[in-house]
């Protein structure tokens, strides 16, 4: 009888995993595929390891900007993609070390909860039973892949998800993107940088979904100037052979050629196949009633004494870090430990060249903004650069959000979530002592411009 089992290796069920093991309970951890889940072997890590290799590329080719003379810059793509291998390998192994050195039992294999027992539930995983007072489902999410004609039936080989496409043998001539998100456009802006021809189709009018329309609408503008084509306000219709067929909001027919077709429209959480049914836990519904994650509380706790659940299982906040930060409140419970989630500063990054950032509110009583230029670090190191801050306040001039676009907004953007989490107002942030010259220094003049 294990104090606790985990279903899912991922950001939540590692992070989980340690915390409660690393605690003094008895620790069962089932992953079906490697530690690290879909963040580290298949998406926030592979794909940042390939975005770093371009942005050196970008930096080599524009070296002249900045007085020095790079000849003839170039890649070798299968050394990028062996590179981006053994990082990822490199940091499986960490985990490995970190739940043996925890006390954690790991199995590999698919964990599906069978029942209930006298003390608790039970699970099986390669024909093997097991059983435990708590779960915690952390079962992730996958790629979703709409019913278009034909997309399905081109998986695996011209159609491709973010899984398929890190394991690419040759560079392809030309991608097509369906999904201007942040997936589609991180791609999109490697394959960019390394000289493909970047197509990105997105139905909505404006790419970067929910993050600021300002910025979304800068990024874009550059990337158009780099070569990316955009087709925005287009409805993908087919899939015929490595042709897109799509419609404008006009109702014109187009098609566009790729050797390789990207289908990046989503996640959805992994809810199928895992017993859910067969102790009663209950999903979250959409307003069409259908389910898009398992119901939680601020505790993590499912509607089933025992049984809780964190990270993109859930389907609200798709994101490693929200996924750690449930998992740590979950175990905090399970121990007796107050505490509680909440989602007000949670960061979100886009790792293009440039970067984009932002936490909490759009929208305020007021919104500050200023251009990165006025950041004498940043104009040092990004010639022909551009970028912009905003900040959004509340009627008593608290931060409510921050956002920003240009390197590096990703390394920026968590004292931006501290001054939020720390309910600060302009005159707080004012007092705080920024290092000069930095680019972070751009937040305190936006607020003093407020």
């Amino acid at each position: 009888m294990y104090d606790i089992a985990i279903l899912g290796g991922g950001p939540a069920g590692y992070v989980a995993a340690g915390k409660a093991g690393e605690a003094g309970l008895s620790v069962l951890l089932m992953e079906k595929n490697e530690l690290g889940g879909v963040c580290l072997n298949e998406g926030c890590i592979p794909t940042k390891t390939l975005l770093y290799s371009a942005k050196v590329l970008d930096t080599a080719r524009h070296a002249d900007r900045y007085g020095v003379t790079v000849a003839d810059a170039g890649i070798d793509f299968g050394a990028i993609f062996k590179r981006k291998t053994k990082v990822v390998k490199k940091l499986v192994g960490s985990i490995k070390v970190q739940m043996r050195n925890a006390g954690v039992e790991t199995v590999i294999g698919e964990g599906i909860i069978t029942g209930r027992s006298a003390d608790g539930f039970t699970l099986r995983c390669n024909d093997m039973d097991y059983e435990a007072r708590k779960i915690l489902i952390c079962t992730g999410s996958e790629a979703v892949v709409p019913p278009i004609p034909g997309l399905r039936e081109g998986l695996g080989g011209v159609v491709v998800t973010n899984r398929e496409i890190l394991s690419l043998a040759e560079q392809p001539a030309s991608l097509v993107v369906i999904g201007g998100g942040v997936i589609g456009m991180e791609f999109a802006s490697f394959f960019n940088s390394i000289g493909t021809q970047v197509t990105v189709i997105e139905m909505l009018p404006k790419i970067l979904g929910p993050m600021d329309a300002d910025l979304s609408a800068m990024l874009q503008a550059q990337y158009e100037k780099k070569g990316v084509s955009f087709r925005l306000n287009c409805k993908v219709v087919a899939v015929e052979g490595n042709e897109v067929v799509y419609e404008t909001a006009e109702g014109e027919t187009c098609r566009v050629q790729g050797d390789k077709i990207l289908v990046s429209v989503g996640r959805k959480a992994r809810l199928q196949g895992i017993g859910l049914e067969s102790i009663g836990v209950e999903p979250a519904l959409n307003p069409a009633g259908r389910p898009y994650g398992i119901k939680v509380d601020t505790q993590m706790r499912t509607n089933v004494p025992g049984v809780y659940a964190a990270g993109d299982v859930t389907g609200f906040s798709m994101l490693a870090h929200t996924a750690s930060r449930e998992a740590e409140v979950a175990v905090n419970d399970i121990l007796g430990v107050a505490d509680s989630m909440h989602y007000d500063a949670v960061p979100g990054v886009v790792y293009t060249n440039p970067e984009v950032a932002g936490v909490g509110a759009l929208e305020g009583a007021r919104v500050a903004s200023l251009l990165m230029a006025f950041s004498g670090r940043f104009v040092a190191e990004n010639e022909r650069g551009e970028g912009m801050c905003k900040v959004v306040l509340d009627a008593e001039d608290h931060v409510i959000g921050v956002h920003m676009l240009g390197n590096p907004a990703s390394e920026l953007i968590h004292g931006a979530a501290l001054a939020i989490e720390q309910h600060m107002c302009i005159e707080q942030l004012e007092r705080v002592i920024f290092p000069h010259p930095t680019v972070s220094e751009i937040l305190k003049e936006c607020v003093a411009r407020a």
